[in-house]
């Protein structure tokens, strides 16, 4: 089998699975799970009457950052209990969620008084849902000259291909670092209150954050597109070298033709031995001088 349908059908696979990976792991809700222990919370407040104990009891029963939660890039969802105040729906999953506020269309001017670092934060936070969206439209246009290729057996559309996975590939590691952005200015910067430098130190020590498995797929999107790029190069090396062998087979069948020279006679006699050139005239022709 040609090393090029091998390379080629496992670019193929490759891209399909890379393209799965990034659509989950974009569509759904579980890149970060921040478990708060609730009960924890609740049994010290109630060990304590003071007005600031109060205060946090209320928001403990209000707040949606005490609630157990799952976060993505458009929703957060509650797995457990879910806040009274906070309007939810059902997700696809039958999930209780609510829609992260990308303040698109800021009718309100709820972003008066964002610090510099809560803007920073917003910035990134919509370049990286940007740059997934013209990450997937790349894999659709590799997608169109990938099937072109393969139909043509034409190694510039093939590479034409690899280029534009490679530019998936770098635009998806571009957002998945963005995301990293925004994970960090949610924790370390001063961004708002629901986010972990203005959370009561109660809810900080009762709180754990780790990465979840949508995390892990947006990455592993990454590296398949990465390598779906590198495959993809190669079939269309492959396909190269074997357009000149097949070339070079061809040629094998085209014999050289000379021009060559050849001898004529008239009525059977050689050219050498002919002293005159005219017609030549036999005994009782028709047309000779003699025929009377």
């Amino acid at each position: 089998m040609p090393c090029s349908a091998v390379t080629l059908s496992l670019a193929t696979i490759t891209s399909i699975i890379a393209v799965a990976l990034l659509t989950i792991a974009f569509a759904t809700d579980n890149w970060l799970y921040i478990e708060v222990k609730r009960t924890n919370i609740q049994n010290y407040l109630s060990k304590h009457s003071d007005a600031q104990s109060q205060a946090l009891l209320e928001s403990v029963n209000s707040k949606y950052y005490y609630f157990t939660r799952t976060k993505g890039l458009f929703r957060i969802c509650y797995p457990k209990e879910r806040p009274p105040t906070v309007k939810t729906y059902l997700s696809p999953v039958e999930t209780h969620c609510n829609n992260i506020n990308y303040y698109i269309s800021d009718e309100d001017n709820d972003t008066r008084d964002f610090t510099d670092d809560a803007w920073t934060k917003l910035h990134m936070s919509r370049s990286m849902i940007a740059l997934f969206v013209i990450a997937f439209l790349s894999i659709f246009s590799a997608f169109c000259t990938g099937v072109a290729g393969c139909w043509r057996r034409s190694p510039g559309n093939i590479t034409a291909t690899a280029i534009l996975m490679l530019l998936a590939c770098l635009l998806s590691a571009g957002a998945m670092g963005l995301w990293h952005g925004v994970e960090y200015f949610e924790k370390e910067k001063v961004v708002g209150e629901e986010f972990y430098q203005q959370w009561s130190n109660i809810l900080q020590d009762n709180t754990e954050i780790s990465y979840d498995w949508s995390f892990i797929l947006g990455w592993l999107g990454v590296f398949a597109s990465c390598f779906s790029f590198f495959l993809f190069l190669f079939g269309s090396c492959c396909l190269n070298s074997e357009k000149r062998q097949e070339q070079l087979n061809n040629m094998q069948y085209i014999m050289p033709v000379y021009p060559q020279k050849q001898q004529y006679a008239y009525a059977g006699y050689p050219m050498a031995h002919q002293q005159f050139a005219g017609p030549y005239y036999t005994t009782g022709s028709a047309y000779g001088p003699y025929n009377y």
